[in-house]
């Protein structure tokens, strides 16, 4: 992956009158990698995308892409990048495919056989009036057309929603191909099973500010892991430090409980030497992490 990235993020602000949407938001993102931006609704997700695509202006610190400042560079940016809003909303007297040729000229592009493609495995009409189409449908539409350009950087924001699984799937192995070929994207996203499937790396958002940024395995130090063990004897594992949750199982000497990082590896020696019989255990998940920080709320 290039050391240099073409996303850079730093100290980040941005007031609406005497409110601050943004306080701290510095990150970067590099070629060949999908960064996910997660945080619920009202943290300051799209107020960064907007920065990013040119259309609000930062009150405070620096966004460049691809070394360009984004405010004063927006429209020779957009000729490299391409974006997928989470609300779709088109032309209603013009067609699907009119709409997906009009987008694709309006960045110097053509329709391709990739175009077709994607039109086939989405399982779009291009020939139905866009105001017949329903919101996964006008989502489809705008997946289509960024898919089928010719870019360096790809925002999509929220951009699954009202798709159904299977074209969520697509879209997932688009972003995958996307990442192949060195491209750079940048996904925010609610669904944290999606984020946790496809992403490098993730920037976890709370009230304005970045908290934590890094590889999920980076992270996991901040969750535990929940075990379910059968021993070969009535060993009392509540006496282990770095335990939590201790509750006996269904069966003799089983135990279920989460155990810190730290004391993965010592309650797991101590655990072998009553004879282990039977052992599950369930990494923690992305969605672990981010209740971590917003269950404080």
């Amino acid at each position: 992956m290039s050391t240099t990235p073409l996303l850079h993020l730093q100290h980040l602000q941005k007031n609406f009158g005497h409110f601050r949407a943004l306080k701290d938001v510095t990150f970067d993102v590099y070629p060949g990698e999908v960064f996910g931006f997660i945080g619920p609704n009202g943290a300051g997700k799209s107020t960064t995308i907007r920065i990013l695509l040119g259309l609000i202006r930062a009150s405070g610190g620096t966004a460049t892409l691809f070394g360009r400042p984004v405010w004063q560079d927006s429209v020779q940016i957009h000729q490299r990048l391409a974006y997928v809003p989470g609300d779709v909303y088109l032309w209603p007297n013009l067609t699907g495919g009119e709409i997906i040729d009009l987008l694709l000229r309006m960045n110097d592009q053509a329709h391709t056989t990739q175009t077709d493609t994607l039109i086939h495995q989405f399982g779009l009409d291009p020939t139905k009036k866009a105001r017949t189409y329903s919101k996964g449908n006008r989502q489809k539409v705008a997946l289509i057309a960024a898919l089928s350009q010719e870019a360096d950087f790809y925002i999509f924001d929220e951009p699954t929603s009202g798709l159904d699984p299977l074209n969520e799937r697509l879209f997932q192995a688009a972003v995958l191909a996307l990442k192949k070929r060195g491209k750079a994207v940048l996904l925010s996203s609610h669904i944290l099973s999606e984020v946790e499937r496809m992403c490098d790396r993730i920037g976890i958002i709370r009230e304005g500010q970045i908290i934590e940024t890094g590889s999920l395995a980076a992270m996991r130090h901040l969750t535990r892991t929940t075990v379910t063990v059968t021993l070969g004897d009535d060993f009392d594992v509540t006496t282990l430090p770095g335990l939590h949750a201790v509750t006996p199982g269904h069966a003799a000497c089983e135990w279920q409980f989460s155990v810190d990082a730290d004391s993965l590896a010592a309650t797991m020696t101590t655990l072998a030497e009553h004879h282990i019989t039977a052992l599950q255990s369930t990494p923690p998940t992305l969605e672990d992490l981010f209740m971590h920080y917003y269950a404080k709320e």
